[in-house]
């Protein structure tokens, strides 16, 4: 009877393991991937030539590249969210460049190739404004790494959006990554490869465990 009990135990274990390291937390690093362009968001010591003249945020294939990580912290002006607080939908966030630690940004200037709202990457050590607080929209209680999710910037209302149009030089190649108030296409993403924080569901508490995905 026992040798029974113990399976059963373990794929109990398993599965809750498993739905608790599927939920997306604060002061996780991860990639953003586009749906429809199968793209992460990506961002580099490139200014935009027009517009703001901010740091550049795009949109690569490569799934290796280094500066496509973005850490997630907590929305302008708020205290420092505890490591592995889990991510509700509808929670206003901030999404911080882990290479170059400006926050992921948006304002009325147009965009370059699509003459949307431009995005930038914007602030120094994380240190911005209100243009750097996005809205996770998903579906259910909280954001799970195999959820589609749309990203709404407070400040202008746009959503995330890959344009579909290519840069030239000097990112050659490199999608337009913008923002549109319009619910259109390729505004959805999900989150793909990352160190997670382990969620912990008390505000105050944060959680000492991580663990890595890797879609390769």
């Amino acid at each position: 009877m026992f040798s029974l009990i113990v399976p059963v135990l373990l794929l109990v274990f398993t599965a809750e393991s498993y739905s608790q390291q599927s939920i997306v937390t604060c002061g996780s690093v991860l990639k953003l991937v586009n749906t429809d362009f199968n793209a992460r968001l990506h961002s580099h010591e490139v200014q935009y030539g027009s517009g703001s003249g901010q740091q550049s945020v795009t949109a690569i294939s490569d799934e290796m590249d280094t500066n496509s990580y973005w850490q997630i912290i907590e929305r302008n002006g708020s205290p420092q969210c505890n490591r592995g607080r889990v991510i509700k939908c509808g929670q206003k966030i901030r999404l911080m460049h882990l290479a170059t630690r400006k926050n992921l940004h948006s304002h009325h200037f147009q965009s370059p190739l699509s003459s949307n709202f431009e995005v930038s990457a914007f602030g120094d050590d994380g240190v911005g404004d209100e243009g750097d607080d996005w809205q996770v929209i998903c579906d259910g209680a909280y954001w799970k790494q195999s959820s589609n999710i749309r990203l709404k910037h407070i400040s202008t209302e746009g959503y995330l959006h890959l344009s579909g149009k290519r840069y030239s030089r000097p990112i050659s190649g490199q999608y337009e990554v913008s923002s549109t108030p319009k619910l259109t296409n390729a505004i959805t993403w999900t989150a793909a490869e990352g160190v997670y924080i382990e969620p912990v569901y008390s505000e105050n508490k944060s959680s000492t465990s991580t663990y890595v995905h890797d879609e390769f």
